[in-house]
């Protein structure tokens, strides 16, 4: 699945965000070639990468801390 922006729409949905990160994570694209290829600055889209692993590893804990627990911890 290749995350492209139809029509010129500028809003990154977490649906769409994921996808991205899903991509990066999976290697068939890198941070700085979507950076150029969206328009994005790069730390934000690492910042996106961070979030997710840190969701993937929480989800797979055996006792998942809620969002609030997960910000305050950090």
């Amino acid at each position: 699945m290749s995350v492209t922006m139809e029509d010129g729409i500028k809003r990154w949905t977490a649906k769409r965000k994921s996808a991205l990160v899903a991509e990066i994570i999976r290697g068939k694209t890198s941070v700085s070639e979507a950076s150029r290829a969206h328009d994005l600055a790069p730390s934000e889209i690492e910042g996106w990468v961070e979030d997710a692993k840190k969701g993937m590893e929480n989800a797979l804990r055996t006792n998942p801390l809620d969002v609030r627990q997960q910000y305050e911890k950090h």
